[in-house]
């Protein structure tokens, strides 16, 4: 049985082999996660958009998980923990899956692959992204009202700019 659950185990997989062998071939990832998903081809285009994802966005993400890890710098967590949460962290802030369940999913393989008390911290922190991300969406603008965006102020500026500047007939 292939499911999407199986998906992410195996990326969670090849994310740990990267933090351990930086330098290895990447399309030995992509034959491992075909094999893996029994050439199951939406799981197979799944797996890999996880995987390029997380990839892609590392930096940003473990910047995003260093602000919600308390007392806990990326780089010091389980290679284990720090990848359920990248992953995770992945689906929630760029994917299409509800956070609950994303944050669901991490807690099982952090509970199967992880210490004993991996689950409990890789809930912690992702409930705190969940929390903040959803505090964006209900809020997309920080900006108050009556200050104009960046933009517009630059917009405006060289409105006023070129109204101010004499022209050469």
């Amino acid at each position: 049985m292939t499911t999407r659950r199986r998906a992410r185990e195996v990326v969670l997989q090849v994310l740990y082999e990267d933090d351990m062998n930086p330098t290895r071939d990447m399309m030995l990832a992509k034959q491992f996660i075909e094999r893996r998903m029994l050439r199951n081809k939406p799981l197979i285009a799944f797996g890999e958009e996880l995987l390029a994802g997380v990839r892609k966005r590392r930096s940003e993400i473990d910047s995003l998980v260093g602000q919600h890890a308390a007392n806990w710098s990326v780089k010091r967590m389980s290679t284990i923990d720090r990848n359920v949460i990248r992953l995770a962290t992945y689906e929630m802030v760029f994917g299409k899956v509800p956070g609950r369940v994303v944050i669901n999913e991490a807690i099982e393989l952090a509970k199967r692959y992880g210490h004993v008390n991996s689950g409990s911290f890789v809930n912690g922190i992702l409930d705190k992204i969940l929390r903040e991300t959803s505090k964006k969406e209900a809020n997309p603008s920080s900006e108050s009202p009556s200050t104009p965006s960046s933009q517009n102020a630059t917009d405006s500026l060289e409105s006023n700019q070129a109204e101010s500047t004499p022209s050469v007939a």
